[in-house]
């Protein structure tokens, strides 16, 4: 696949992509949008609206809390990072989409064994 093609990131991943970036530590909300598009070589990108509607709902759900704090350009900026049921939470979801990942490879990896329908 092309490196430079956009994806559409898949319903149900952008917690997991948030938990996991700031897994590595606080962020500032445009850091995070950064860090996704940079580690994905741009392939995946959240909207402004998207990205701070899901960190609003992490903080309600406790799994994430913010603090205001200066930017690297020393603009105020509200900074998130993961809680203890944060961790857990990101633990537990890497687990799930491990195990989804794998189970959709299987199935697109399977050869046709005759005598099936299709």
């Amino acid at each position: 696949m092309d490196s430079t093609v956009s994806l559409d990131i898949l319903p149900g991943t952008v917690d997991l992509l948030l938990l996991k970036t700031l897994s590595w530590g606080p962020r500032h909300g445009y850091g995070v949008s950064q860090w996704i598009r940079q580690e994905t070589n741009g392939r995946l990108g959240l909207e402004d609206a998207a990205l701070y509607q899901a960190l609003h709902r992490l903080e309600r759900q406790e799994v994430v809390t913010s603090e205001w704090g200066l930017s690297d350009q020393n603009r105020r900026a509200r900074f998130y990072q993961l809680t203890d049921k944060g961790r857990r939470r990101l633990t537990e979801e890497l687990s799930q989409w491990h195990a989804y990942a794998a189970a959709v490879g299987s199935l697109l990896s399977a050869t046709p064994c005759g005598g099936g329908e299709g």
